[in-house]
């Protein structure tokens, strides 16, 4: 039964909408696995319209980063996101500077943990590093660790789906 989906694109490009929509062809009751921090009231709000969007058939689980400290084995569970899931470990510490190496070392062994359970995995994350280099080495730093965490979930995944305009465009599988 395990299988691994990586749901990739800009924000607003329905990255969310189309791995919901997957996670509800594949199971009846599946499990939507929220990692965002909420750091001001605007982002609650962005919060408030994904979870209106969402009805009685999910379960609902709010983990800023311990994902295998849950137990979705025979579910179908989609993860929303991983840019806000690596964010979190980022910035555990409040240092600015964060170990790259040392960060994707801990979000690569979080997530192997995760998935050794035998699940349906959807992992929803941004596509940042399509733009122009940041001028800000914070920024900088953050872009690559995501895109090595990209590539990382990318080349374990079964199929890899890339949302450009809401239009979905099968990379992988």
């Amino acid at each position: 039964m395990k299988r691994i989906y990586l749901i990739t694109g800009g924000e607003r490009s329905g990255k969310s909408t189309y791995a919901e929509k997957l996670a509800l062809s594949l199971s009846p009751h599946p499990v939507y696995m929220a990692t965002a921090h909420i750091w001001d009231e605007e982002f609650r709000q962005r919060v408030l319209r994904h979870q209106q969007r969402r009805g009685a058939e999910w379960s609902n689980i709010e983990e800023e980063k311990h994902l295998s400290a849950h137990d979705v084995t025979g579910r179908v569970v989609l993860v929303d996101c991983l840019t806000l899931w690596a964010n979190n470990f980022c910035f555990a510490e409040k240092d600015e500077l964060f170990d790259t190496e040392k960060v994707l070392n801990e979000l690569k062994e979080e997530l192997n943990r995760f998935t050794k359970q035998d699940a349906t995995f959807i992992f929803v994350t941004n596509e940042i590093g399509m733009g122009g280099v940041s001028p800000n080495p914070l920024q900088r730093r953050f872009t690559d660790l995501l895109g090595w965490l990209n590539q990382y979930v990318a080349s374990i995944a079964d199929e890899v789906v890339l949302m450009v305009s809401g239009i979905d465009l099968k990379v992988k599988g």
